[in-house]
């Protein structure tokens, strides 16, 4: 069985930096997505991580933001830097098994396993 746990959220000035962790328990040969959700928006997709490494982000964060994943610990980070105005949101990862250990997505409905959430704040 799946389980997903986020950490690292909080509060953090424009310019600033944060590290989300995501435990993923059960999750070792799974890519591993991580989304967010704005008051009022949909939840969009950050950046994905195959089981083979493979890095996918949108276009918003390439640069700023960079996952990581430790397959012997079960965790896959999110550093986030140069954090602005648009980042604020309830930050989610999401898992789910590929047979393709290539592939990773930034699309909600391509995972059925979803953490609770952490929530990330950009203010002076």
């Amino acid at each position: 069985q799946v389980q997903l746990v986020e950490s690292g959220g909080g509060l953090v000035q424009p310019g600033g930096s944060l590290r989300l962790s995501c435990a993923a328990s059960g999750a070792t040969f799974y890519a591993v997505g991580w989304f967010r959700q704005a008051p009022g928006k949909e939840r969009e997709g950050v950046g994905s991580i195959s089981s083979d490494k493979i890095t996918k982000y949108v276009d918003s964060v390439k640069g700023r933001f960079t996952l990581s994943r430790d397959n012997a610990k079960n965790t896959i980070d999110l550093q986030m830097n140069s954090l602005n105005p648009e980042d604020p949101a309830v930050y989610y990862c999401a898992s789910e098994y590929y047979t393709d250990s290539q592939r990773c997505a930034l699309v909600v409905a391509d995972y059925n396993y979803w953490g609770q959430g952490t929530q990330v704040t950009v203010s002076s």
